[in-house]
């Protein structure tokens, strides 16, 4: 079991950055492929990034790629999103989720989610 709890979402203009962060508690950190996911209101979840266990992979949803980068630091047991050139269609609450050991099934079937942390961007 693990827990997953994101911060960092906030209202900011188009063009702008923000830092999503996900703190971890539960069993070893290390052993989970780690992910973002968002849902903008009248709208499905969309996959947005995804990283394996030693953050030596990435992959990204061809909405975010060249804008967002995640990384992940093992010791602190947290994973972040950066995301960067931030538009107006950005705007939902975005997901922490959590996987074990598997990376490919990180971008599609999580194990574990977190509660969501709102992103806005103003045009």
């Amino acid at each position: 079991q693990v827990q997953l709890v994101e911060s960092g979402g906030e209202l900011v203009q188009a063009g702008g950055s923000l830092r999503l962060s996900c703190a971890a508690s539960g069993r070893a950190f290390g052993t989970y492929a780690m992910g973002w996911f968002r849902q903008a209101p009248g709208k499905e979840r969309e996959f947005v990034a995804a990283i394996n266990r030693s953050g030596g992979m990435t992959y990204y949803g061809d909405s975010v790629k060249s804008r967002f980068t995640i990384s992940r630091a093992n010791a602190e047991n947290t994973v972040y999103l950066q995301m960067n050139s931030l538009k107006p269609e950005d705007t939902a609450v975005y997901f922490c989720t959590a996987t074990w050991r598997d990376f490919i099934v990180s971008m599609t079937t999580p194990d574990y989610w977190g509660q969501g942390t709102q992103v806005t961007v103003s045009s």
